[in-house]
């Protein structure tokens, strides 16, 4: 009987140890590079701010691609932000780039050159916009920003292209009832802590290094978008349907927020390429991507809402060949 049972052991340890075999075959197949021979040559990558999101969380996904395809060099270059952005990938300046919805929509509204050519390749976190005023500030609204010094972001910047329409749903005419600067998540801060201006809009992931930075040395605070403003961003009509009403989490910024979340909204962040861009390239970008979410997420925050799941709603882009052949290898 004992040799009976002495078989029967040994039988299911060996199915186990199949059984464990075939798990580290597939835990293998999702954290290892696409075949043996990864892609190679260079590619231009367009990110943003050297204090925002965008340009972190471009530096550390050029080391995740560095690490799954080591001969494949990656030139990171700055830029104002989202609307740039679209214009250098459709324009073929750059190859991949990250930027919000409403500015790849407007762009294609606009029939920008290239735009039929842009392609969505993954969908990455929200953007927040966040209005900052002095803690002593009078501003409690954004229709109090009237005949004030307002940082609305460069031209070709995302953050410009939110500012204007939220001013507008408040009545503001971003060229006649304020004093308009330029400044982005780079000079903005700075200005604000001089008192050179009264006011200045970011919209980005969060917490923003910019920002964060300024808390040290600022007591500042956010100036909260309420829900029926969002309803006449609405009323606006085209882009203006890629912003959600939102909260800003309490755990931002910490110090600034005391615990209390931030009435705001918020647009979707897309990584885009091109529909001429190399399909196999694009695969095993997309691959790095989403496997490298919790290595960067412990740097960038943001990068931690990255997921399998929401990832191929590119909208309005459609996913580009490379983009859709990973996600319909991983398809449960």
């Amino acid at each position: 009987m004992s040799h009976v049972f002495h078989r029967i052991g040994r039988r299911r340890a060996l199915q186990g140890a199949a059984a464990g075999l075939v798990v580290l075959g597939l835990l293998l197949w999702w954290l290892l590079p696409l075949g043996e021979d990864p892609p190679s040559g260079t590619i231009k990558f367009s990110t943003g701010a050297e204090a925002g999101v965008y340009q972190q969380y471009g530096g550390l996904l050029s080391n995740a691609f560095d690490r799954d395809m080591p001969r494949l060099k990656v030139r990171l270059q700055t830029s104002d932000g989202s609307q740039q952005n679209v214009r250098r990938v459709a324009t073929g300046i750059s190859d991949f780039t990250i930027a919000q919805a409403d500015a790849v929509e407007t762009y294609e509204l606009g029939h920008g050159p290239g735009a039929a050519r842009l392609r969505g390749v993954a969908r990455l976190y929200d953007d927040y916009v966040q209005l900052v005023v002095p803690r002593d500030s009078p501003v409690r609204s954004v229709a109090d920003l009237r005949g004030r010094k307002v940082a609305i972001g460069p031209p070709r910047s995302g953050v410009r292209l939110i500012a204007e329409r939220v001013l507008k749903a408040a009545g503001i005419d971003a060229r006649k009832d304020i004093t308009p600067f330029a400044d982005g998540i780079d000079e903005g801060p700075e200005k604000l802590k001089k008192r050179d201006i009264d006011a200045f809009f970011w919209s980005g992931g969060v917490p923003t290094k910019g920002l964060a930075k300024l808390a040290d040395g600022l007591t500042f605070r956010f100036v909260p978008i309420r829900a029926d403003l969002v309803a006449k961003l609405h009323a606006q009509g085209g882009a203006a349907r890629y912003y959600r009403a939102t909260n800003m989490p309490e755990s931002a910024y910490p110090s600034i927020q005391n615990g209390i979340a931030v009435p705001t909204i918020a647009v979707a962040n897309l990584l885009v390429t091109r529909d001429d861009v190399d399909t196999r390239l694009t695969e095993w970008v997309t691959r790095t991507v989403i496997k490298s979410r919790d290595v960067i997420g412990k740097e960038v925050h943001s990068a931690q809402l990255v997921d399998l799941r929401t990832a191929i709603y590119t909208d309005p882009l459609p996913l580009q060949e490379g983009a859709r052949r990973y996600y319909r290898s991983v398809k449960p």
